[in-house]
């Protein structure tokens, strides 16, 4: 039980590090803001990768519920991207005003979306520790 418990710590230590970016880079240049941004989106790549591998082994395990969650969350962000992508072509002052709404917009919903995965996680971590207390308890009663 404690990799879960771990794991949920690793993901708080992930929102504090978050947080310390997101903070620094208010005081940054255009040229560093850039680049961090490209980071954060290489990192993004980069879990989202993990994420879909971790889902393919367990996919014997897994509900259709999460996979449809995930499927939605990778349509999401390759239209999110796309987007983005598309926008860097196009400096125009007024579409720049536009597309920081945009982008605003889009954090926000990622944070909203963050905030209830949490809960979802902190949720299934106590489920598992409940459910394995229950078997522990069964089997020494067998």
């Amino acid at each position: 039980m404690s990799s879960l418990s771990d794991s949920f710590r690793e993901l708080a230590d992930q929102i504090d590090e978050a947080e310390a970016n997101v903070k620094a880079a208010s005081s940054q240049r255009d040229a560093e803001l850039k680049s961090k941004v490209d980071e954060a989106r290489r990192r993004a790549d980069k879990r989202s990768a993990e994420l879909q591998a971790k889902a393919a082994e367990a996919s014997d395990r897994a509900s259709s519920g999460w996979q449809q969650i995930q499927g939605d969350w990778n349509a999401h962000v390759a239209r999110l991207r796309q987007r983005v992508d598309q926008k860097k072509a196009e400096i125009d002052r007024n579409e720049a005003e536009v597309d920081a709404e945009y982008a605003e917009s889009d954090a926000a919903d990622a944070i909203d979306f963050a905030a209830a995965s949490i809960e979802e996680a902190q949720y299934a971590v106590l489920d598992a520790m409940v459910a394995r207390a229950d078997a522990d308890a069964l089997a020494a009663t067998a």
